[in-house]
């Protein structure tokens, strides 16, 4: 058979695009492999934030250190995660008004 009449692939496709390796996959911050680091300035404070990483299960390395600044920001972000916001879908034309009078949306409130 001639090279002209020949409809698929000549080269095959190598395996490893086809299977879907995520190569560049970040880490979850807070993990064993990725902890988070975080500074405080005294003793009293770390039994807190641990208390806190127990409840939550999260894994940091805490230092200690009374000159340096506080720097919890890491696990803050981690903790107060932003909510998604859901609206309420506005009736169809057709469908039952929302305000309870019987009538359709379109006559109604639309």
């Amino acid at each position: 058979m001639s090279k002209f009449f020949y409809k698929g692939r000549i080269e095959k496709k190598p395996k490893y695009e086809s299977f879907g390796y995520n190569t560049k996959r970040a880490q979850k911050l807070g993990t064993e492999v990725n902890p988070l680091a975080l500074i405080v300035n005294s003793e009293e404070k770390k039994a807190e934030v641990e208390a806190l990483l127990a409840t939550n299960a999260i894994v940091a390395t805490i230092t200690v250190d009374s000159t340096a600044t506080e720097n919890l920001s890491e696990l803050d972000m981690l903790i107060n995660k932003p909510k998604t916001v859901v609206f309420e879908k506005t009736p169809d034309r057709n469908d039952p008004c929302s305000c309870g009078s019987g009538k359709k949306y379109k006559k109604c409130c639309a």
